[in-house]
């Protein structure tokens, strides 16, 4: 039986609730109907995949070489953690590389994650959206002699549009929703083979992964403004109505590197929203961030005293910031 082409799945005509179901007189189109509807209808929905953590042992046992994309907004210890646990030969990728502002260096955020997560391997940067770097992967592979690589990455670390930049066509199934790759699918590229693979899941994540409406505004692709904002002391940030950062501190000053189209509002003492939920304490010295994961992260530019409401504390990371002291 033939694989989809956009997201790997076996095609099947019989059942229409399975994943790479397709009407059996479209099976010469060689897409099934979620990906059709994903690319002509912007039909999004989520699904699960049990074999998720097969995918790091089958590369392991098959693979002489990897690539892991890891998007910029969502460089944090579980994902490190990951990429880390690849056995053989792996190249660093940091995607999504022009959506913040140009002052960041490059070579700063090399030597940073050398020193926050013992990254000993060279790191590169490509922007998969705006066509920056897309074929540092082919040149990295000419480099060493290899043909074949496996690419790999969590979910909307851009693996999808970087494969439809190197082939040229929108031949990936590319969307917001985690797990729209389902299976490997094989690309020749030239005289080289890419093996996609199925995006790794965020553990702990501030949304639902079935929270479309929140997704679509977290994932941007678009460049991000940085926010900065003053509190007094009292005074409280809530993020899209599900986490509040209440600054304990005479002053706070603190920058938030995270979509512009999720909404942060400023409150007061009085208002008591998301004060129900559980009450998390924090001291940040000046240019330590607070990571939400799957979102982005916050940086404090003062030595900040902070409680932070939410459900569930393991979305969090406190980590030393990559911008300058």
């Amino acid at each position: 039986m033939n694989k989809c082409r956009g997201c790997g799945a076996s095609l099947q005509w019989e059942n229409s609730q399975k994943i790479g179901y397709i009407p059996k007189e479209k099976i010469e189109n060689g897409i099934c109907e979620r990906c059709f509807r994903i690319v002509h209808y912007n039909d999004l929905k989520t699904i699960s995949l049990n074999n998720i953590k097969n995918i790091i042992d089958i590369v392991n046992e098959k693979g002489s070489v990897a690539f892991f994309l890891v998007d910029l907004l969502n460089i944090q210890k579980d994902v490190i953690k990951t990429y880390h646990s690849l056995k053989i030969p792996t190249f660093l990728i940091i995607s999504k590389c022009d959506i913040i502002p140009k002052f960041i260096s490059f070579s700063r955020i090399s030597t940073w994650l050398k020193e926050e997560y013992h990254i000993q391997e060279e790191v590169f940067f490509l922007s998969a959206l705006r066509n920056k770097n897309v074929k540092i992967i082919l040149r990295i592979l000419e480099r060493i002699g290899k043909k074949e690589a496996y690419i790999l990455g969590y979910t909307n670390s851009g693996k999808s549009t970087l494969f439809n930049q190197l082939l040229e066509m929108s031949l990936v199934t590319t969307s917001i929703v985690p797990n729209t790759t389902v299976d490997f699918i094989k690309h020749i590229i030239g005289d080289y083979t890419l093996i996609d693979t199925p995006g790794f899941p965020y553990q702990d994540v501030l949304y639902r992964s079935e929270d479309i409406s929140f997704l679509k505004k977290a994932n941007t692709k678009s460049y991000i403004n940085p926010i900065t904002y003053q509190l007094k002391k009292g005074a409280s940030l809530i993020l899209e109505n599900v986490i509040r950062i209440e600054n304990k501190s005479e002053v706070c000053n603190l920058t938030f590197y995270v979509s512009n189209q999720l909404s942060i509002k400023k409150v007061y003492e009085k208002n008591q929203n998301l004060k129900d939920k559980k009450e998390y304490f924090y001291t940040f010295s000046r240019n330590e961030d607070l990571v939400i994961k799957g979102v982005g992260f916050i940086t404090f530019k003062t030595e900040s005293k902070v409680s932070v409401f939410l459900e569930n504390e393991k979305v969090l990371e406190k980590r030393k910031s990559f911008f300058e002291g």
